[in-house]
């Protein structure tokens, strides 16, 4: 009599297979979906907001101020001055997405798709944003050049290393330029990869000199402290990092960090963002061939719309009366 046999889960156990390949164990499946969590907008926090009530809106400027003179004896003239003004304008630019899924698959499916997908549609337009206000990456054409783009044209730019003591010393020659240009700095935005560097840096005493700290008003993947007494704010977005960026992305000279006048970045909301579910329509390509035929093929589609606008006034100031010259934000850049 054979005493050797005895029940096994078998050889090299498969749960990803319908059924899986031991019928009689259940399969614990956790009800949580493992994701990071999603990025906030960095110019949606930092920059000033205007509520658009139409497509356009006119921002009247100070284009230069008055002088005065002194009068030369009693009886000597008096002279003239003037002010003048211009216009800027916030054009409200439409971004959207669509989300095409199968209503069978909305039916089988054991969690809540809607619940997952919002909040990733909602940072992959704030990364878009972001991407084009700071960086011109598909930038709407009626919008100013992006903060990076018009900072090096009005020479705000340090290269990193070019101070030959440490990071701290090339942030502060990037601040120097914008100060250079009568404004202040009110914050940073920087690459993720800079954190490492600010906590290498000590004092005399060994001190830390940069003290992060956790802001329960900013997306918790995000770290924000101070500088100088300056808020600093990095994002995991990956803008600093992405290719595609050009030469503002990983290529060579790529931006590691945007100091700058945060309140003179002005952001337009005509249209936060909103949501409508299709059922009875069609998706069509840019050709006009249709896609998708959602009510013939038993789908709905999420569709996702927003309208922002963007603009630097950049008003005249003593400091720098040069438009050209003058500009609220420097950069920092890599030295490869």
């Amino acid at each position: 009599m054979s005493y050797t046999n005895v029940m096994t889960r078998g050889t090299a156990p498969v749960y990803s297979t319908t059924p899986g390949t031991h019928p009689l164990i259940p399969e614990d499946v956790s009800r949580d979906v493992l994701k990071a969590i999603p990025e906030k907008s960095a110019v949606l926090e930092m920059f000033k907001h205007r509520t658009m009530s139409s497509a356009q809106q006119r921002m009247p400027m100070l284009a230069s101020k008055p002088v005065s003179f002194w009068v030369n004896g009693d009886t000597g003239l008096k002279q003239t001055t003037s002010m003048a003004w211009t216009n800027k304008f916030l054009d409200a630019e439409e971004i959207a997405t669509i989300v095409p899924i199968p209503e069978k698959l909305l039916d089988d499916a054991d969690y809540d798709i809607w619940g997952e997908i919002k909040p990733e549609i909602v940072e992959a337009m704030a990364i878009a944003l972001d991407e084009a206000v700071l960086f011109g990456y598909n930038k709407p054409s009626s919008w100013p050049a992006a903060i990076v783009v018009a900072a090096i044209a009005a020479g705000n730019v340090v290269v990193e290393g070019s101070t030959t003591v440490d990071v701290a010393q090339d942030v502060n020659a990037v601040m120097a330029t914008v100060e250079a240009d009568g404004y202040d700095v009110t914050g940073f935005f920087m690459k993720n990869s800079l954190k490492a560097a600010f906590r290498g840096l000590r004092d005399a005493d060994k001190g830390l000199i940069f003290q992060p700290q956790t802001s329960a008003s900013v997306a918790k993947s995000t770290w924000t402290g101070d500088i100088w007494g300056v808020k600093a704010v990095t994002s995991k977005a990956g803008m600093f990092e992405q290719e595609d960026l050009g030469t503002y992305g990983r290529a060579a000279q790529s931006v590691k960090l945007i100091a700058g006048d945060f309140s003179q970045g002005i952001i337009g909301i005509r249209q936060d963002v909103t949501w409508k579910m299709l059922d009875q329509a069609v998706i069509s390509d840019a050709d006009g061939n249709i896609v998708f035929n959602l009510p013939q093929q038993d789908m709905v589609a999420l569709r996702c719309v927003a309208r922002y606008g963007f603009q630097v006034p950049n008003p005249y100031n003593r400091m720098q009366v040069s438009e050209a010259a003058r500009y609220p934000f420097g950069v920092l850049r890599d030295t490869t």
